[in-house]
This record gives structure tokens, C-alpha cells and sequence, in this order.
């Protein structure tokens, strides 16, 4: 991994946690996996602990590499570093995906809950006028009583949102189609098509993984359907929904939006969102971040723990699955 990704999620107590179940390489972090220290390194390694920043393992590395048999991801998605030699070698992949979910379900829950009390507008009102205002005349579309919120794509994050959601009096909507009518019975939701998710929700919450099948899944006609003054929350990937269907909406006052994610990744200054009242806009910090990162250390750990036990991992990335993961 990159030295300023080890630096974040494996602090000197996760360090010596590792330590206890197994012989860990000496530090510095390997970030070249070409130069010779790492070759000399990776010519005992069994498991490799690996990072945001992580080389490609490929047939070179692997190569370099004859004793590897496990590869243990801090972070979730493995498509930047785990190859096809990887597979094909029958390396066994573990991902933190799991733990990662977690703050981003929190952040969407948060968001629901929130622009569900028009609670940004509103403070951002009473700031200027420094009156509460008639508060008796709050409109009945402000609030969470009965808020219809619809969930694209039973994801890890997905799910989350719907366990999450499940203590308040909200209904809520899911559109996977690999999900079952059965399937969301038992996760307490309403299995519905793509086009009514949109029509039919106050509140839609993006959790689809960048893939070529979803690149502009939410489109044009998907975001004119959405109800007046409804809300789109985009934590997964900028380039799922259309940018400039989605600028247009949010510009006409039609919808809000909150996006974690956009695509660009950084908007150009000059983009009209940045100065949007019908838009909130932040730096990709749904995901792990600041204390949240013990969670993914902690995470490597027992599956680290469980591998070298013989125990295999709770938690593992696998090969035919990876059309379905981000």
C-alpha cells in the first residue's frame, strides 16, 4: 500500500496486534513492489496485508512472490491490485468492504433523515433571517413520518442503509434485479422496477458499483421522473448517475441532491452545483476515515487471525463475483 495509506489505517497498536499472529515483514511499507527490497521481502511472504495505493499483483510480482497463497485487503474494493495471475495462482483475497460499509450507511441514514427535515435549507434560512419564523405553517412535505426512500442495488452498503432504516417509519423501496420477490421479503422492502423506484420515492439513495452495465445508469428520464422537491443521495460512484441530467434538475429547483461522489471525481470551480442551494456537495467522506480506520485494521486482523488458524476467511472476495462488485 502507499506509505500515507499504511501511515492512516495502521497505527502503532494494529502494528503490534499483527505482530502477535505472525511474522510481520519490517516496515518501511512496500509501495515499488519492483524494487529489489520488495522482491527480497516477497520471496517469504505468505500473505500480503495490502492497502489503498497497492501495486497490480501480477505474473511478475507473483513470480517474485512463490509462497504467496492469501492477500488481505484494508480497504474494499480489490479491482486495482488483485489480477487475474492472483486467480489464477488460487490466491485466497479477504476484503474490509464489510467495514466499510458501515460509515457509509451511517452518512446515507443520516442524509435521509436530514434532507427529509429540509434541515440544510432551513438552517441556512434561519441564519439570515435570525427568526424562527411561523412554524405552524411548515409545509407537509417536510419531515419523516411515511417518507418513501428508495434503495438502488442490495450492495453491502445497500442492505446497511436498509438495517439502518428499519427503527423509523419510513417505506422503503429496493430495485436489484438480482434480487428475489422472496429475497426482499426477508429484508423488509418492496421489490419495485428501475423507472418506479424513481417516480414513486422521496428520497433515492445510489449504492450501485461502478460497472460498464451501470456507467449512466441513472439517467435523463430516470431523474425527470423523480417527484417535486425530491432528493437524490449519491455515495456510490459520480459516473452511475448523468451529471448533467442531474445538474439541470437540481438547477431548475426541481429535486435536491447530496452527493458525496461526482463525476469528475472534483467538479471543475466553475460548475454551477458549487453554488446550488439545492445541492450539497462533499469530498468523497462517506467511506472509513479519521477513527473509522481502526474498523479496517481491526477487520484485517481477524481475518489474518482466522487464515493462519486454518479457519479461512469470513470474509472473501470471489472471482466470479467480481462482475457484481465495485
Amino acid at each position: 500500500m502507499s506509505p500515507d495509506a499504511a501511515s492512516a489505517v495502521l497505527d502503532p497498536d494494529s502494528l503490534d496486534a499483527f505482530r502477535r499472529v505472525c511474522d510481520l515483514a519490517p516496515l518501511p511499507v512496500l509501495d515499488d513492489l519492483s524494487a529489489p527490497r520488495a522482491r527480497s521481502v516477497l520471496a517469504d511472504v505468505d500473505l500480503l496485508i495490502t492497502g489503498w495505493g497497492c501495486p497490480p499483483l501480477d505474473a511478475d510480482v507473483l513470480r517474485a512472490a512463490p509462497r504467496l497463497r492469501a492477500v488481505v485487503h484494508t480497504a474494499g474494493s480489490v479491482r486495482g491490485h488483485v489480477t487475474d495471475a492472483c486467480w489464477e495462482r488460487g490466491i485466497e483475497v479477504s476484503s474490509a468492504a464489510a467495514a466499510n460499509a458501515l460509515p457509509v450507511a451511517e452518512y446515507t441514514l443520516g442524509m435521509i433523515l436530514l434532507t427529509g427535515k429540509r434541515v440544510f435549507e432551513r438552517a441556512r434560512d434561519y441564519r439570515t433571517s435570525r427568526s424562527r419564523g411561523d412554524w405552524l405553517r411548515t409545509p407537509r412535505s417536510v419531515g419523516n413520518h411515511h417518507r418513501t426512500v428508495g434503495i438502488l442495488s442490495a450492495s453491502l452498503i445497500g442492505r446497511r442503509v436498509v438495517e439502518l432504516l428499519r427503527p423509523h417509519d419510513v417505506h422503503v423501496l429496493l430495485h436489484d434485479p438480482f434480487v428475489s420477490d422472496a429475497e426482499a421479503t426477508r429484508l423488509g422492502v418492496e421489490r419495485v422496477e428501475l423507472p418506479e423506484l424513481f417516480a414513486r420515492c422521496d428520497t433515492v439513495s445510489v449504492h450501485t458499483p461502478l460497472l460498464p452495465t451501470t456507467r449512466g445508469l441513472v439517467g435523463r428520464a430516470l431523474i425527470d421522473a423523480m417527484p417535486a422537491d425530491a432528493v437524490l443521495i449519491n455515495t456510490s460512484r459520480g459516473a452511475v448517475v448523468e451529471q448533467d441530467a442531474l445538474t439541470d434538475a437540481v438547477l431548475a429547483g426541481r429535486i435536491r441532491a447530496v452527493l458525496d461522489v461526482t463525476d469528475p471525481e472534483v467538479l471543475p470551480p466553475d460548475h454551477p452545483l458549487w453554488d446550488c442551494d439545492n445541492a450539497l456537495i462533499t469530498p468523497h467522506l462517506a467511506g472509513s476515515e479519521g477513527n473509522e480506520w481502526r474498523r479496517l485494521a481491526d477487520l484485517a486482523l481477524a481475518e489474518t487471525t482466522r487464515w493462519a488458524s486454518g479457519a479461512g476467511f469470513l470474509h472473501p472476495v470471489r472471482r466470479e463475483r467480481l462482475a457484481f462488485l465495485a
